[in-house]
């Protein structure tokens, strides 16, 4: 085997090629990369040129620079936060309270027992809750005792406290 020097530095310049080509390869994927995770992160499109600007100068300790600057979570990360404390809140508003006191109270009280104020009434006829502004009870249908019914006639009410009457 015959050492050939021009074939030597023929391998070279092509090793040497490809790998230059491999660092602007290299270099040209962290801007673009650094480009795309800054527009995730922040809003200003200032800092999304001065980001990428950093990372074409300074190459990878520009990469360094970014990583260590960057802000730790997306906007979407920051959204979903916000969603979720925002649900937070609501599910926290959205308990009941007593009307006399202003402490928690739970939808089946009928009394609250801190001040005992009445909350809710049970219906006559299916004993379910009702709300106390309530006349009708929206399980079953029947009104309360002492409201009016519309459509009776005289009729229907004396026959009613004749039954009362034979208990």
């Amino acid at each position: 085997m015959i050492f050939d020097p021009t074939f030597l530095s023929g391998f070279t310049l092509v090793l040497t090629g490809f790998a230059g080509a491999f660092l602007v390869a290299l270099w040209v994927a962290l801007v673009v990369w650094t480009y795309r995770d800054i527009r995730g992160r922040h809003r200003d499109r200032l800092v999304h040129f001065l980001a990428a600007a950093l990372v074409a100068l300074l190459n990878l300790p520009g990469v360094l620079v970014y990583l260590v600057l960057r802000p730790s979570r997306t906007l979407e990360e920051e959204y979903q936060q916000t969603l979720e404390e925002e649900a937070l809140l609501q599910a926290i508003e959205d308990q009941a309270v007593c009307p006399g006191c202003e402490r928690r109270i739970k939808d089946d009280w009928v009394v609250c027992p801190s001040c005992q104020t009445k909350l809710r009434k049970p219906c006559h006829s299916c004993g379910r809750l009702m709300e106390l502004p309530w006349n009708i009870c929206p399980y079953c249908g029947t009104p309360s005792p002492g409201m009016r019914k519309e459509g009776g006639t005289m009729d229907d009410v004396v026959r009613g406290l004749q039954v009362d009457d034979d208990k």
